[in-house]
């Protein structure tokens, strides 16, 4: 399948933080999760994408180059970055009026149905709005122009679990055909255990994993032992490990066979949550 995705040498600098090099590209069809802590370079990387802050590299969507067709690109894509928005004295009436001019392709009754869907109101202020109501109406605002590709910053930040599960569905069926892509950046990792295709974490501006979620579940696992048993453990079998009261968590890839190899010791599935820890927090051996 063609590349939605195609990005070379992405570089950003600050005083204080550098994002990449990063070089990577996805198909379209698929759900990719973006993980990584506060500060990483999920944002910076997501604004770089859309041409919000100019970077160094090479960036390709649809197989056109954003630094030369930015513009047409951009009526493909549906956005919701965190915290940024419309002006809070605007109300979702006031948002199609402007919508309607800014793409080509906005759909009233699509996003008026939208509205219907979440329980929005069409006249009240944002300001009013709950958190969970504001991301509501973004996710909405986003889907309403009929885009082939979503970019989502925290998109299901502030929901409940019935809605957010909801939005999920929904994400799900918008890439059913296989034409539309979405980059989902979270802190919900579990989201993204039952959503993505693929994974890109994200650290100190760097990829240090970049797999599929069905690699990385059935794969990735962690062997907890004692202190005693530690050191059994051959050095080409630790990825990183952590040490508590109790003894070692260990993260470790082709658990299949290690369950073999360690037959004593217990070996876990892993989270997302609990590999970022361990990649993170982790020391090599």
């Amino acid at each position: 399948m063609k590349n939605i995705l195609e990005v070379k040498n992405l570089q950003k600098s600050y005083s204080d933080f550098v994002l990449g090099p990063i070089s990577t590209h996805f198909p379209g069809g698929v759900i990719i999760g973006l993980i990584g802590e506060n500060g990483a370079g999920k944002t910076t990387f997501i604004k770089s994408l859309l041409g919000i802050i100019q970077s160094e590299g090479s960036i390709q969507i649809f197989g056109r180059d954003m630094n030369e067709e930015a513009r047409e690109i951009k009526e493909d894509i549906g956005v919701v970055l965190d915290n940024s928005f419309f002006p809070e004295v605007m109300t979702a009436n006031d948002i199609h009026k402007i919508m309607k001019n800014l793409y080509k392709n906005w759909d009233p009754g699509l996003f008026f149905s939208y509205l219907d869907k979440f329980s929005l109101p069409r006249n009240k202020a944002i300001k009013t709005l709950s958190k969970g109501m504001r991301k509501k109406l973004e996710i909405a605002t986003s889907l309403a122009h009929h885009p082939k590709f979503l970019i989502l910053d925290e998109p299901t930040s502030g929901l409940d679990p019935i809605v957010r599960k909801e939005v999920l569905d929904l994400f799900l069926d918008f890439i059913q055909d296989e034409e539309h892509t979405i980059l989902l950046s979270t802190h919900i990792t579990s989201d993204l255990e039952h959503i993505a295709d693929y994974i890109l974490f994200l650290d100190k501006g760097h990829i240090v994993l970049e797999e599929t979620r069905d690699d990385i579940m059935d794969n990735y696992g962690i062997l907890k032992c004692g202190i005693e048993e530690f050191s059994s453990i051959k050095k080409e079998d630790v990825i990183r490990f952590l040490k508590n009261k109790y003894g070692y968590e260990i993260l470790v890839k082709n658990s299949q066979v290690l369950k073999k190899k360690y037959p004593k010791m217990i070996l876990d599935k892993i989270t997302l949550e609990e590999l970022m820890v361990l990649l993170v927090k982790g020391c090599v051996l």
